[in-house]
């Protein structure tokens, strides 16, 4: 079923409702969801590695205004790829990218496949978070400062100027209304 769209209509042909309707419309469709200001706390379950890696980003994250209390499980999960990224990576420094089966079979090592892996669910989990240049342009954030007073007076001088030329065409409509 396809939605036909309404024919777009000047100014000068909507109604008073409809004008004032436009004028107090919200513009963003799809604002981010509010939540809690607070910083979240890191969970006690993750390694070593994971909990430093929180301490650096949480707070960054959160005066961006891209971590709230909700987003706590997406921080951690991230912080715990992490860890046993980092974890993974030291290994392979101590031990052979290649090493030899009982059997003879030369293969390489499991830490690569960790490493691997653990990269790969690093970079999801950075997306949703903002955490690359690309992805934080599409995240939404909370703005967490009051709007100063004279960003918003340019509003309300708009808007009361649009009411009182609303006003002027009641006007002029009731001075060529002879019931009136």
């Amino acid at each position: 079923m396809t939605r036909s769209l309404a024919p777009v209509r000047s100014v000068g042909e909507m109604s008073d409702d409809e004008l004032v309707g436009a004028m107090l419309r919200p513009r963003d469709r799809n604002p981010a969801p509010r939540t809690g200001p607070g910083l979240p706390r890191c969970p006690g379950h993750l390694t070593a590695h994971g909990a430093k890696e929180w301490r650096r980003v949480a707070r960054l994250l959160h005066d961006m205004g891209v971590l709230t209390a909700i987003d706590r499980a997406a921080l951690a999960a991230y912080c715990q790829a992490w860890g046993r990224w980092v974890e993974a990576e030291e290994k392979l420094k101590e031990t052979p990218i290649l090493i030899r089966t009982p059997s003879g079979y030369v293969q390489q090592s499991p830490w690569i496949s960790i490493a691997n892996k653990q990269l790969e669910l690093m970079g999801r989990y950075m997306v949703e978070l903002g955490m690359t240049p690309a992805s934080r342009s599409r995240v939404s954030v909370l703005d967490r400062t009051p709007t100063p007073v004279a960003q918003t007076s340019g509003a309300h001088e708009r808007l009361s100027a649009m009411i009182d030329a609303i006003a002027e065409r009641l006007a002029y409509a009731s001075e060529d209304d002879p019931q009136t």
